[in-house]
């Protein structure tokens, strides 16, 4: 047992060490920003056939940079967690369809605008719901920190609806064709695009609150950069690829009454096994980061919840309180809540950022190892107390008593635990994605946003989930025979 332990350990050691320690090769006259965006949210950003972030907004972003001599690295975060995350210095920059308001003028600074985009309300296809007067007492389907949500927001008290509000699109139009939302307000350039994809979808209403869309750094940082931003849209408007751009995702000008080109896949590309097919890499992507979330997840909150647990049974008060402490603060807070302060609040203090795999496996740590100093502590507590008095009749001190008699007969009773435990930090890395970590659960909104074909894809993300898990479980019971044997 002792040698399987050592060998266990050593070769997680070895895997933390891979990949924390990558190598960042640079050459020294590049400059990388790091832009955080939304890939949910077509036609101006999404993955297209081959899972590559294309659109209007990310084909301008590279444009600008190839014109003005620097780089950018691309992070699919969401429109919420990068709004944060630029607030928090974790990304130099978003752009995100971002619309320009007096209000986000408060903690940001935004380029010259490069497009215009209005407000509409789509209803579902044979809704008896065409104008905004039809919706008193109905429920209206928004996005999170969009400009569709606070257009509702600011015409609910006037027309007697209410608002529900999802992270991604998919939510949003999923309710409304589910029928538990009566409407949704969003784009319109987004909105048209998703119902020349096959979105069942109808809009009812003139695109209103027209607003102008930028580029996003937080207040008075990266000046330079925006400057660079500016500089180049100019340039790309003088020399006619600003046009080609706009052109290429849509029929006409940047403005609100544009319509988006059909870009509708083929029948055969949205069946089950046509989308596995098409989009393997990114699920198999997908997997391996889960996996590694995972495994080093699992391996750092066991040695934090050994530690805690065995601090929760020595013979001293404070020990005792201060393990007490750390399971009642780390079990109690929600997952996504601390994953969030660890990635854009910490940051904030230490003035230094957090790497997203990072702050995913200290968020892991410390609820999973809470969980796991609780049945370690628990574990050596249900062990008969007579074992210990005799042991230290004998003359053993506490440590080698702990080690030699208590700890043995502690671990059996632990080790089911374990196994559930390890299960459980598995199906929490989905909620990670709220940092913009590209698991499992990620990578299927980011293929949704752009086949719009929810069910079949979160059926497909729900079947290696439980393949997964039946595997580890399979293991994890040889493992378990191993150790009691």
């Amino acid at each position: 047992m002792k040698k399987f332990i050592a060998m266990l350990s050593a070769v997680l050691g070895l895997f933390m060490l891979g990949v924390f320690s990558q190598p960042q090769i640079q050459a020294a006259s590049e400059k990388t920003y790091t832009i955080d965006t939304d890939v949910t949210f077509p036609p101006f950003v999404y993955a297209n056939t081959e899972n590559k972030y294309v659109g209007i907004d990310l084909d301008l972003l590279r444009a600008i940079a190839k014109e003005e001599g620097f780089k950018v690295k691309i992070r699919p975060v969401g429109f919420n967690a990068a709004v944060q995350s630029v607030s928090a210095g974790q990304a130099d920059g978003m752009i995100a369809g971002m619309s320009i308001t007096e209000e986000r003028k408060q903690k940001f600074d935004f380029s010259d605008p490069y497009y215009s985009a209005g407000i509409v309300m789509a209803v579902k296809d044979g809704s008896g719901i065409k104008s905004l007067s039809e919706l008193k007492g109905k429920k209206v389907a928004v996005k999170t920190g969009t400009a569709g949500a606070d257009y509702a927001n600011s015409i609910k008290d006037k027309y007697g609806f209410e608002i529900v509000t999802f992270d991604d699109s998919d939510g949003v139009y999923n309710d409304v064709l589910n029928g538990n939302s009566d409407a949704c307000f969003e784009d319109s350039a987004v909105m048209y695009y998703a119902i020349k994809n096959g979105l069942d979808l109808k809009v009812v209403t003139k695109p209103a609150n027209t607003t102008e869309t930028g580029f996003a750094v937080k207040k008075g940082q990266n000046q330079e950069l925006l400057k660079m931003f500016n500089e180049g849209l100019a340039k790309l408007k003088a020399n006619g690829e600003y046009d080609k751009i706009i052109k290429k995702y849509t029929e006409g000008k940047a403005t609100s009454e544009t319509k988006v080109k059909s870009q509708t896949a083929t029948a055969e590309d949205r069946t089950v096994l046509g989308i596995l097919k098409e989009n393997k890499d990114a699920f198999i992507s997908g997997i391996i980061e889960t996996l590694k979330l995972t495994v080093v997840g699992i391996f750092c909150a066991t040695i934090f919840g050994i530690f805690v647990g065995l601090l929760g049974v020595v013979p001293n008060k404070f020990c005792r309180g201060l393990s007490t402490t750390i399971i009642y603060i780390f079990r109690g807070l929600p997952l996504i809540v601390l994953a969030l302060f660890i990635y854009n609040g910490v940051p904030s203090l230490i003035g230094s950022k957090v790497p997203a795999f990072l702050a995913g496996v200290i968020t892991l740590m410390l609820n999973e190892g809470a969980y796991t100093a609780a049945f370690v502590k628990g574990g050596i507590e249900s062990v008969d107390k007579g074992q210990m008095e005799a042991a230290r009749s004998l003359g053993l001190p506490f440590g080698k008593a702990m080690r030699r008699v208590i700890l043995p007969q502690g671990i059996k009773i632990m080790v089911p635990s374990f196994i559930n435990q390890f299960i459980i930090t598995l199906k929490y890395t989905s909620i990670l994605s709220v940092i913009g970590l590209l698991e499992l659960t990620q990578t299927g909104k980011i293929i949704i946003a752009r086949n719009l074909e929810g069910f079949r894809v979160w059926a497909i993300v729900a079947v290696i989930y439980l393949v997964i898990i039946t595997v580890l479980t399979l293991l994890s019971k040889w493992i378990e025979r191993r150790i009691n044997n």
